[in-house]
């Protein structure tokens, strides 16, 4: 048998080396605390669920869909002008996808070829690095790093590699280093595209989860945003919607455009039943979200007070349902101190080193577990030692 070349670029899929031991100690029935992978614990709202429902009744929704519904659409211009007061993006400007994973695959398809350069930031989530791969471009990496509060700053990124760079992708707040984005990085980073022409892509994937009294926003309510770029909107993680795959690209509709041609020929359209569900998430209440985003605070307060209590100095989160925390210095990588975590405490999370080349070092914490768990996880890890 023959296998393509483009499978040699992507490594093993960590989570799977992880799940492994997390068997293992649940097959000898050990406690678990498993903060590896972000899939949110909340639930479903009731009126998205019975859309859903309500939806799957009918039987011509069980076709292909073959394109979004124009009220799916319009529900995403006006949720725009809702959430974030972006007023004037319009149905041509709006486009849904499989989940941001499979997107931002789709996407870097659809704007660079063999051999050209991107630019990603690291530590950065996985899926980026994968995205250019599939399309087998060169990645230069902008550092996140705790001198700059994880944030990009586009002038340290050299001129020739500017001038040659198909796109960038920026992410706040930011998986996994929990970041958020300021008014002044968005505005330079707009200036800086329009000046060499490269296209910004934006993943706005946590915008709903953002502490201390901050509120989450959009790159497209800067101005020349839409010149520039496009942004994956995504329902998942402020709904608990994960399953059902519902995220869009918005923003320039050039971008978007070619985003839709490459889909219509590999893709029928979004179940016509979860377009429901979506625009039910769309037009419905916002309580359960602004809610949801206090619990996650809680949870956040929870992990990282806890550590520092017991001598584990990690900062607290700005964003994201996730906590990047440096490991201690007696440890060599961060895949040695995730496996010792497991044996030792039952204490699951994912080493920076799936993060990126300025990943290593660090690891990435998921708040998955309501606060008294996270307390009790917390107490496992200082029991076993690992911090002495």
């Amino acid at each position: 048998m023959y296998f393509s070349k483009t499978l040699n670029r992507f490594g093993d899929e960590i989570f799977a080396a992880l799940n492994e031991k997390r068997f293992e100690r649940e097959g000898k029935g050990l406690p678990c605390y498993n903060l590896s992978v972000g899939t949110p614990d909340f639930l479903t709202p009731p009126h998205v669920k019975q859309a859903l429902i309500d939806a799957a009744q009918d039987q011509d929704n069980w076709k292909y869909s073959l394109r979004d519904m124009p009220e799916l659409k319009q529900a995403v211009c006006d949720y725009y002008e809702r959430r974030f007061g972006v007023a004037g993006i319009t149905p041509d400007m709006v486009q849904s996808c499989n989940g941001t994973q499979e997107g931002m695959g789709h996407l870097a398809m659809c704007l660079a070829d063999e051999g050209d350069t991107v630019i990603l930031p690291t530590p950065c989530y996985p899926l980026f690095i994968s995205a250019a791969n599939i399309c087998g471009a060169e990645p230069y990496y902008y550092p996140l790093c705790a001198e700059n509060n994880f944030l990009l700053r586009v002038s340290d990124i050299p001129e020739e590699v500017a001038r040659k760079a198909r796109f960038i992708i920026v992410s706040f707040p930011s998986n996994p280093v929990g970041s958020t984005g300021t008014a002044e990085v968005y505005r330079e980073v707009i200036e800086w595209a329009k000046k060499y022409d490269v296209i910004v892509i934006h993943d706005n994937a946590y915008s709903d989860i953002i502490f201390d009294g901050a509120v989450g926003g959009s790159f497209l309510q800067y101005p020349g945003a839409a010149e520039v770029g496009v942004e994956f909107f995504s329902l998942s993680k402020s709904f608990n919607v994960t399953g059902a795959r519902i995220s869009f690209l918005v923003g320039n509709p050039q971008i978007v455009g070619a985003f839709r041609k490459l889909r219509s020929h590999i893709d029928f359209g979004m179940f016509a039943a979860v377009q429901k569900a979506a625009i039910a998430c769309l037009t419905g209440p916002l309580e359960s979200v602004k809610d949801q985003c206090k619990m996650y605070e809680e949870r956040r307060d929870a992990l990282c007070g806890g550590f520092r209590a017991v001598g584990w100095d990690i900062p607290d989160s700005h964003g994201t349902m996730f906590v990047w925390a440096k490991i201690p210095e007696k440890y060599r990588s961060s895949m040695e101190f995730c496996l010792e975590l497991i044996e030792k405490a039952g204490f699951i999370c994912t080493p920076g080193s799936s993060f990126g080349p300025l990943g290593e070092g660090y690891v990435r914490m998921a708040l998955v577990l309501p606060p008294e768990k996270m307390a009790e996880a917390v107490a496992s890890v200082k029991a076993s030692g690992m911090l002495d």
